[in-house]
Order: C-alpha cells, then sequence, then structure tokens
C-alpha cells in the first residue's frame, strides 16, 4: 500500500476486530421476543448538550416532534430527558445547599410538575414520566431518562420506606461513598437492602415506559461494578427490556468483559465537547478519540457497543452542559470526521443539537444513509500497521467494504491507497464516495488530497 501524507495522516476503518488480537467475549447478548437489546448502535437524542439541567416538557416536546419527523426516517429513535428533571431549582445547581428535589412516598426522584406538567394525573398525583413516555412511543420512538447512581439524600435524611420491601432509606445508603462531583446521591450498600432500592426504581422506570436508562457516576472516577449488577439484575426483574447506558468515561479497557456482560453501552472517553483538539485535560476533544475509537472498536459486537459520547454538534442552546450558548465550534470539515469516525467506531449516535434550530447542513450530515449503513451494519476489520499510520477496514453486511481516511493534521495532506494491500480479497473495486454519492468507477487505487481536520469514506464494491 501506498500512504504520501504532508503533516499527519491516519487512515481509519473501523469495526469489530483488529490486528492487536481478539477481544475477551462477554457472555450472549440479551435477547426478548422481538430480538437482541441494542442489537445495532443506538441512535438518538440527549437533552444535555443543548439544556443541561433545565429541560422542560415543552422543549422536550418539541425536539422530539423534529426528531419524529426529521431523522426518524433514517434510524434515529431514542430521545433522553438527561440530569436534572427531578430538581425544582436547577439554577441552583452550583449552591447545592439550596436545591430542591421533587420525590415521591418511597424517596424516588420524580419529575417537577412545573417543569413536566403531564406527570400529574387526574386525581391530582404524580404519575412520572408515564404519560410522557406514551407520547414518546406515539411517536414511534424510544424513550430514555438520566440517573446518577445510588439513592437521594433527602431520601436518607427522611428514612423513607422503600417500595415492595421491608427495608427503609437508612438501611440503602452508603454515605461514605458519594459520587465525587454529585451533591444529590449517598452511595447504595452491596446487600439486600440495595438491591431492593434498584428494584424498585426499576420498577417504577418500566411502569414509565423506559427503554434507555443512562445511568451517571458508575462506570468511571468511580468504577462501580456491584452497583452496575445490581442495576443489571433490576431491569431483568422489572420485565421490560431496557439499554443500559454506563456514564461517565473513561470505563478502563481491562473492565472492558465487566461492562459487557452488564450494560449495552458505556463510554469510553470523558466527556466529549465541541473542540477539535483542548489542550486541556477536559473536556475531550476529537482529535483525542480517534486513539480511544482504535483502542475499543474490537469490542462492539450487537448488545456492546463502546460509546464515544454525544455529538455537539449544530445549535448548543438555550443552556448547554458546558459553556455559553453558541453554534457549535466545530468546522464543517470537523464535523463531518466527527460523525465518519463516529460511524466507522461503531459508536451509538446520540445528538446533542438543540432540534428546533437544526439547519439544514447539520440535517444532511446526520442523513446520510450510507455512513449511517457502515455505524449500523459493519460487521469486522482487519488492520496493518505502518509505522505510526492506522489502516482499518470494516465489512459490510453485502460484501461491501468501507475505508475511511483521515487528515488530522494542520496541513493539506495528499494520499494514496492502494487497494490490494488491504486485506479485502479483491485488486479492483467499484468505489463509491460514501459522504458525497459519486461513483468513482472501478479502481485498484484510490488518491486524495485532503484539507486539514478532514477525511474521505469510500465503499468499496467487487
Amino acid at each position: 500500500m501506498r500512504i504520501g501524507w504532508v503533516g499527519r495522516l491516519v487512515v481509519l476503518a473501523l469495526a469489530g476486530t483488529s490486528m492487536v488480537g481478539q477481544a475477551s467475549a462477554p457472555r450472549t447478548a440479551r435477547t426478548t421476543a422481538n430480538g437482541t437489546v441494542a442489537a445495532t448502535p443506538p441512535m438518538g437524542w440527549n437533552s444535555w448538550d443543548a439544556y443541561g439541567l433545565t429541560i422542560t416538557e415543552e422543549q422536550f416536546r418539541a425536539n422530539v416532534s423534529v426528531l419524529a419527523e426529521k431523522l426518524k426516517p433514517f434510524g434515529w429513535s431514542y430521545a433522553v430527558i438527561d440530569e436534572g428533571w427531578f430538581l425544582k431549582n436547577p439554577q441552583d445547581r452550583p449552591k447545592p445547599e439550596l436545591l430542591q428535589y421533587q420525590i415521591d412516598a418511597n424517596g424516588r426522584y420524580i419529575p417537577v410538575p412545573a417543569r413536566f406538567s403531564s406527570a400529574v394525573n387526574s386525581a391530582g398525583n404524580n404519575d412520572g414520566f408515564k404519560a410522557l413516555g406514551e407520547w414518546v412511543h406515539a411517536q414511534g420512538l424510544k424513550f430514555g431518562i438520566h440517573i446518577v447512581r445510588g439513592i437521594p439524600r433527602i431520601a436518607v435524611a427522611q428514612n423513607l420506606p422503600v417500595e415492595g420491601s421491608k427495608f427503609k432509606a437508612m438501611d440503602v445508603a452508603d454515605q461514605s461513598d458519594a459520587c465525587p462531583w454529585d451533591p444529590t446521591n449517598w452511595g447504595v450498600r452491596n446487600d439486600a437492602a440495595g438491591q431492593a432500592w434498584y428494584d424498585s426504581l426499576l420498577r417504577q422506570y418500566a411502569g414509565w415506559g423506559v427503554d434507555l436508562i443512562k445511568v451517571d457516576c458508575i462506570s468511571s472516577h468511580p468504577y462501580k461494578i456491584d452497583e452496575i449488577r445490581m442495576i443489571r439484575r433490576a431491569i431483568d426483574k422489572s420485565g421490560r427490556p431496557m439499554v443500559l447506558s454506563l456514564s461517565p468515561g473513561p470505563t478502563a479497557l481491562e473492565n472492558a468483559a465487566e461492562v459487557g456482560e452488564t450494560a449495552q453501552m458505556w463510554r469510553i472517553s470523558d466527556d466529549i465537547w465541541d473542540y477539535w483538539v483542548n489542550p486541556k485535560p477536559w473536556p475531550r476533544s476529537v482529535l483525542s478519540q480517534f486513539e480511544t475509537t482504535a483502542a475499543w472498536a474490537k469490542y462492539a459486537k450487537p448488545g456492546n457497543w463502546p460509546d464515544a459520547d454525544m455529538l455537539p454538534l449544530g445549535e448548543l442552546r438555550p443552556v448547554p452542559g458546558d459553556g455559553k450558548p453558541r453554534t457549535t465550534r466545530l468546522t464543517p470539515a470537523e464535523q463531518k470526521t466527527m460523525v465518519t469516525l463516529w460511524a466507522m467506531a461503531r459508536s451509538p449516535l446520540i445528538l446533542g443539537a438543540n432540534l428546533t434550530e437544526l439547519d439544514d447542513a447539520t440535517l444532511k450530515l446526520l442523513t446520510n444513509r450510507e455512513v449511517i449503513r457502515i455505524d449500523q451494519t459493519s460487521t469486522g476489520s482487519r488492520g496493518v500497521k505502518s509505522r505510526d499510520d492506522e489502516i482499518w477496514t470494516s465489512d459490510l453486511a453485502d460484501g461491501s467494504h468501507a475505508v475511511a481516511v483521515f487528515n488530522l493534521s494542520d496541513g493539506e495532506s495528499g494520499i494514496s491507497v492502494d487497494f490490494d494491500n488491504l486485506g479485502l480479497g479483491g485488486k479492483v473495486f467499484k468505489v463509491t464516495d460514501a459522504w458525497t454519492g459519486q461513483d468513482m468507477g472501478k479502481m485498484s487505487s484510490a488518491a486524495a488530497t485532503l484539507p486539514p481536520h478532514t477525511c474521505v469514506l469510500w465503499v468499496l464494491r467487487k
């Protein structure tokens, strides 16, 4: 293979196996009458990047309506309310002592009626997200929520009973194990009381029609495998299939088998925001994800999806989870590179943009059927190393292959790839540019001049 470059060039086409060996195989993916839970990488929208802690029902419904109309036809199906739906005054998060919470008689968080009016039923009782979940399902979509591991401190202070059990909140709480960055909860004991607590939560969420639960402060700093297993058991007991998504990252590679036995998604890095490169350790940048996704690609399989985090594209407003309201800082080229990398890595695709302000360019970026097909259906990979370059190819279900070429340098880069050495079982292929749809004809090699921070994505057919 011939590879020419100016500056730093990385050629990647990521998928399930790698030249560095096979992953330890976790147990068989969970299945239901409708098939494997998360048989393909979940695709959808999450409120955090645009609304932070502040999302209201009106805002959520407005975004879900756009999701259903414009993105659902392309496979985007999950609508997720992120952190803070139980806070009466989320604006006071910098002063935890001022926070006010909405909980039920059994100490479980429930949505704040002033923010989510459909939570209150005709009898005046708080039914949680039951009505909202039903509405999401009526749009042909799936419903998700975010929680932080543990039990509310306010429930412990009142020593409230745990629904469906003989235990009380004081029996459940481990007050020596608080999440280091979240002031709302205490940890949960790894015993019968702790299991009863999570059983009660997941019964509640099943009743709300939850399809995905994102659990935070559990997969890294700190990694809490005992609580992950309790949550997994509680989901299984609930009788409702739910995608279990673990956050934040970076989940350690040595924990891959354990998380693969319990969860369908797990974060492989700390939070990603709209930076191409960030000299600070937090948040992570697009450039930093190349090494991370390459290390995790071999663990991706039906029911197990290493998660490269949300896509901070489009309009990040009115109250983004980090920084000031803004249009994404990423250039169009960098956005294309980000989506290409996530697709080639078979990461879940969870969009953070304010969908009510979705522009045509972002919509086009998110609705390319070939790129989505690569994310959703690639099944294997091979790789070759040459000095500091990494070359990956992915196989697709119809016998075609994908090759992605990224210019990560700050200067223009010329590349030439000889297909005969890619291990694809052929020398000459019909080549299509996945992003433009251009038929490039039959070729034994391909060349391109890439501007900084951009890429090409080719589909090769015999």
